[in-house]
């Protein structure tokens, strides 16, 4: 085998507990009789597993399974989408209401097809959780929408609890990782929601193991606090199949302890970083303070209704 196809084996951090047990295959069940995909699932993430069995949360992934890039990183089928299911919505908060979810984080393909990028399928699909599901915080996780301003403001009016946007990788890599995605466009899409919404938390995520610098690591969070970015997470990036960009390199966990210390003494309000570490990756610790005052409000809310149906008995 020629040196440039040669493949580094995978260490030992980075093997993965297979568990399946009730919890995991109840999910799968479900999220098959609902007709519902899961970037857990498309994406082939390391932490299914944990997530389902243990955790019992779920990343959603909705307008469809089909994106029309063809990212190099990511294991999400490239085609042309199905139409538009607007039913699709009130199956995902069905689905959060069944699981008793506290936190969910809902992202989508990429639907350069849409003159809105599913935007308002998005919106509508947070409209539904939160109708169902009073108590629970959402996070979205949407692609660029091609820069579209409007577009953006049409997700931003469903008023999510945390927007959520991958950087992916440095500036000098994303052309090559990143198919149709611009890293300058992906900092003022992160910048434009503050300035919509200047207290919702914004949230980027990138891997490591494609061939960057430390140094552009860190040009990369400089990038990202300059763009008023609050919480940050840094994963290895693991090739999927055979087709897709090779990992150049494995970082060692204790280099992503020291990525995560650099992070928050820059600024960064929350880091996740480590070796299998994904963008919703333990995503309910990450808005523990946004969860307790939904949970606080709606139970305020709750208790004020018990109280007038007593009082109504008098």
């Amino acid at each position: 085998m020629a040196k440039s196809e040669e493949y580094i084996r995978k260490p030992d951090w980075l093997k993965i507990k297979i568990n399946t047990n009730e919890s995991y295959t109840g999910l799968k069940k479900l999220m098959r009789e609902k007709s519902l995909n899961t970037v857990c699932e498309e994406a082939r993430c390391p932490n299914i597993h944990e997530c389902w069995s243990e955790r019992k949360t779920a990343t959603f992934m909705i307008l469809g399974d089909t994106c029309t890039r063809g990212c190099r990183f990511c294991a999400v089928k490239t085609g042309l989408p199905t139409e538009l299911d607007w039913d699709e919505p009130a199956r995902v908060a069905e689905s959060v209401k069944i699981m008793g979810l506290q936190h969910v984080v809902v992202t989508a393909v990429a639907r350069d097809d849409l003159k809105d990028g599913g935007a308002a399928v998005f919106a509508e699909t947070v409209r539904k959780i939160r109708e169902g599901n009073p108590g629970c915080t959402i996070e979205i996780l949407p692609s660029d929408m091609k820069g579209d301003y409007e577009s953006l403001r049409t997700l931003m009016s469903s008023a999510p609890d945390i927007f959520n946007h991958n950087i992916e990788t440095v500036r000098r890599l994303t052309r090559r990782v990143r198919a149709r995605a611009m890293y300058d466009r992906s900092l003022q899409l992160l910048k434009r929601v503050k300035e919509i919404a200047p207290n919702t938390p914004t949230k980027s995520s990138m891997m490591v193991g494609l061939g960057e610098t430390k140094e552009e690591i860190l040009e990369t969070m400089d990038d990202l606090l300059a763009h008023d970015v609050d919480i940050m997470t840094i994963g290895q990036y693991l090739q999927p199949t055979k087709k897709h960009l090779k990992v150049e390199r494995y970082y060692h966990p204790d280099e992503f302890a020291e990525l995560k210390e650099i992070a928050l003494s820059k600024g960064f309000s929350h880091c996740e970083s480590g070796p299998l570490v994904r963008s919703s990756y333990h995503a309910d610790e990450q808005v523990n303070a946004a969860s307790a005052q939904r949970r606080i409000k709606y139970m305020k809310g709750y208790e004020e209704q018990e109280q007038k149906e007593v009082d109504f008995t008098f």
